[in-house]
């Protein structure tokens, strides 16, 4: 590998004439600009970053930790909006910025954390952004003089910066939406019970029936999910029950859009159609899934493109202003509406 010597050497120039070719720092005649320039490109020189990183203190170097790669796949296929989207609009912004992104995965084994986050920082990252892929509470190890860092789609107990979905503004305005087109029995099959997302969008499920003056049935609201393996038992008991209410519902809202392509499913093999019978809504707004089923699946945006982008302008800001005293930052999804809800007269 070529050195700063040899292109002195070849240039026929001081090695300090050639470093202030390279970094700007001095003036130089064009004709000796252009000799080192020659030699540059002759020997394939690459400057050393770690120079430049000594002179600058900035390395333009920014950690992700993430458990998207080890996840992808896992248990046979992708599951979810996978965290990937985060990465995406991280990603773009890195670029933007003229930035390297170096990403590293946990490998789903929480305990790799703190040794990823040294890492990142014996390599002089500038900030660090932890990604998870479910919408959670995490624990930090505690490291002394920690660069700094955001939380994408995680937060907290000791109020580190943030990027969360706004969950609870998500499921109301999808149920608003469902009230303005005539549906009064409105059932919510949720995830997991004890997520984060299942809080916070069940109560955005009853504000929105509070406001409309709508009465919270309790048997409107089932769990389709019970453990990660998205075993399909849970939610077939689920769709049954719903329909055999004296009442039954006239729309069942989903968890997520996996969710409810399987609910599709449980609903034609009973000769339940959608939506004349009974109308269908996930959470996610999962491109692939919710524009290629028939009817199209209307459903709620999960942001986390524009989650990542914002995750990474905060970073810079906190980079920049050494100000990493913030609010968690919740970005409000967008409701996608589809045929597979029809409205009521």
């Amino acid at each position: 590998m070529a050195t700063i010597y040899d292109v002195a050497a070849y240039a026929g120039v001081s090695p300090k004439t050639v470093s202030r070719v390279i970094n700007g720092d001095a003036p130089v005649s064009d004709k000796t600009r252009a000799k080192v320039e020659t030699a540059i490109a002759a020997l394939g020189y690459i400057p050393s970053s770690a120079a430049r990183v000594m002179r600058s203190n900035r390395s333009d170097l920014v950690g992700l930790i993430t458990g998207a790669i080890s996840r992808t796949g896992e248990y046979g296929g992708v599951h979810g909006l996978p965290d990937m989207f985060l990465i995406k609009g991280i990603q773009q912004k890195i670029r933007e910025a003229g930035k390297t992104l170096m990403i590293a995965d946990t490998d789903n084994r929480y305990e790799q954390i703190d040794p990823l986050v040294r890492t990142f920082m014996e390599h002089r990252a500038e900030g660090i952004l932890y990604v998870t892929e479910s919408h959670r509470e995490i624990v930090l190890p505690e490291l002394p003089n920690r660069c700094p860092m955001v939380l994408v789609n995680c937060f907290d107990a000791a109020g580190t910066p943030s990027v969360l979905p706004d969950d609870e503004r998500g499921q109301y305005d999808l149920v608003r939406n469902i009230i303005r087109h005539g549906h009064r029995r409105i059932a919510y099959i949720t995830l997991q019970v004890g997520a984060e997302a299942t809080r916070l969008r069940l109560a955005g499920y009853r504000r929105a029936l509070d406001e409309s003056d709508m009465v919270f049935d309790p048997d409107l609201v089932q769990t389709g999910i019970t453990d990660f393996a998205n075993d399909s038992e849970p939610l077939i008991a689920a769709v049954l029950k719903l329909l055999s209410l004296a009442d039954p519902p006239t729309v069942i809202c989903c968890g997520n859009d996996e969710m409810a392509v399987r609910v599709y499913g449980i609903l034609r093999t009973r000769g339940v159609r959608v939506p004349e019978q009974v109308s269908v809504a996930g959470y996610d707004n999962h491109s692939a899934i919710a524009e290629t089923l028939f009817p199209p699946l209307t459903s709620t945006e999960l942001p986390y493109m524009r989650m990542g982008a914002l995750a990474a302008e905060i970073l810079f800001d906190i980079i920049e202003t050494k100000e990493t005293v913030r609010p968690p930052v919740r970005v409000v999804g967008e409701t996608i509406w589809r045929q597979s809800v029809t409205a009521l007269k």
